[in-house]
C-alpha cells in the first residue's frame, strides 16, 4: 500500500498540470505537453485518454505538413469545475435580488463602489512600481491571487498583453455585463492616463481567455 499513494499523487499532479497547461496555453499536442512536463508523449496521451473518457478534454485534428493531421487537445466545459468559480450561484442570485430590489441604477451604484475599492487596493499594491512592465506584472499577480490565472506578455510591436486565462466570476459577469465594463475601467484607472488599454479577447464573447492590449501613449 505504501507504494500506491506516491504513484496516485504523481498521477493527480500530472493530470492537474495537463489541465492547467490547456487552460493557460490553449489547445496543445501531447508531444508539446510532454516537453513541458518532462515525461513521454505516451504517458501524456494515457492521461489525455482518461480525461477524455471523463469528458474533460477533447481532441481536434489540425491539418498541416505531410502525413496524418496533428491531434491537438483542448478543455471542455466539464473541466471548469477544477478552476475557481467565485461562488457562482450565490453571486448570480445576489445580482438578481439587487436588480429586483433597486433596479439597474442600484446595480450601477454597486459596480461603482466595487470599482473604486479595487482601484484603491491595486494602486496601493503597485505604489512601488514605476515602469509599465513592472506595474503590469504586479497587477497580473494580484489578479492571479483572485483566481484569474493572469499572465503578461510583450509583443513584437512593443505592446503589452495582460491575459486572464480564467474568469472566476464568469457566471456573475454573464448575469451582469457591467462587471466586465467596470473591470476595463479599473485597469485604465490603475495604469494611468499615460497608458492606453483595450480589451482584445473576451470570454463572454466566446474567446478562450480575456486579454487586454496595453500601450504607453
Amino acid at each position: 500500500m505504501a507504494n500506491i499513494k506516491p504513484k496516485s499523487a504523481a498521477k493527480i499532479r500530472t493530470r492537474r498540470s495537463i489541465l492547467d497547461i490547456l487552460k493557460t496555453e490553449g489547445p496543445q499536442t501531447a508531444q508539446a505537453m510532454a516537453g513541458r512536463l518532462g515525461v513521454s508523449a505516451m504517458a501524456v496521451r494515457q492521461h489525455l485518454y482518461e480525461l477524455e473518457a471523463e469528458t474533460m478534454v477533447e481532441s481536434v485534428a489540425q491539418p498541416g505538413g505531410v502525413g496524418r493531421p496533428a491531434k491537438r487537445w483542448r478543455l471542455t466545459p466539464t473541466a471548469d469545475r477544477f478552476f475557481p468559480d467565485g461562488h457562482a450561484d450565490l453571486t448570480t442570485g445576489l445580482i438578481r435580488a439587487m436588480r429586483a430590489a433597486f433596479g439597474e441604477d442600484g446595480i450601477d451604484m454597486m459596480l461603482d463602489v466595487r470599482a473604486q475599492e479595487q482601484t484603491t487596493a491595486y494602486r496601493a499594491a503597485m505604489a512601488d512600481r514605476t515602469d509599465l512592465g513592472s506595474r503590469l506584472d504586479r497587477l497580473a499577480a494580484l489578479r492571479t491571487e483572485e483566481g484569474y490565472m493572469a499572465t503578461v506578455r510583450r509583443g513584437a510591436d512593443g505592446a503589452w498583453l495582460l491575459i486572464e486565462n480564467h474568469c472566476p466570476i464568469c457566471s456573475a459577469a454573464a448575469a451582469c455585463s457591467g462587471l466586465c465594463r467596470a473591470e476595463l475601467a479599473v485597469f485604465r484607472a490603475v495604469l494611468g492616463d499615460d497608458v492606453f488599454v483595450e480589451r482584445t479577447d473576451h470570454i463572454l464573447a466566446g474567446a478562450r481567455r480575456c486579454a487586454y492590449r496595453v500601450v504607453e501613449r
